[in-house]
């Protein structure tokens, strides 16, 4: 389709979608705008910040016992609070803030530590699937790697979407045992 069409496509879908939305009823997503999101869980990074919390709280709870030092106040105890406080907060942060990759017709997107990356069809260079992990190469920069035990991922129906993905846009999948 061109582009033209696409877009009137899209505005007549919109209008139909808002007079369903009036009547009760749901919505028509057209294939081709429809996109998959697959969903994980951070747990092990969540996990490492509250041991190494805690290991930071027994440590200076041990050097304030053996060692007392003199005219030591509320400030630096407060600030001793606010440290550990703020490194649950941080733990929090990355058990909440869930790990995603989205499927659409021409282009992939995923989180990442500095934000949200997207990569066109052009730009994989191959994706392979094994047993509990997807590894996504690129033609440019390093690979994404999706897991079933590090992060949570539903692997078995990223397969299914990632194949249909790669068929539509001649991008090499393979599959290892």
């Amino acid at each position: 389709m061109s582009r033209s069409w696409e877009r009137m496509v899209r505005k007549n879908t919109s209008a139909i979608n808002k007079s369903r939305k009036k009547q009760g009823g749901q919505g028509f997503v057209p294939e081709a705008s429809r996109i998959d999101r697959f969903k994980g869980r951070n747990f092990i990074l969540p996990t490492v910040i509250l041991f190494f919390t805690g290991f930071y709280a027994y440590v200076s709870f041990i050097a304030r016992q053996a060692v007392p030092v003199e005219g030591q106040g509320s400030g630096t105890d407060s600030l001793y609070w606010i440290t550990i406080v703020c490194y649950v907060l941080l733990a929090m942060l990355f058990f909440f803030r869930r790990p995603y990759l989205n499927v659409a017709k021409e282009f992939i997107q995923t989180r990442r530590i500095t934000g949200d990356k997207m990569l066109r069809a052009s730009g994989i260079r191959k994706i392979r699937v094994q047993d509990g992990y997807v590894v996504i190469e690129q033609v440019k920069g390093p690979s994404w790697t999706f897991s079933r035990f590090l992060n949570r991922f539903p692997t078995e129906d990223m397969t299914a979407r990632l194949k249909a993905f790669a068929k539509e846009n001649h991008v090499e999948f393979v599959e290892q045992a």
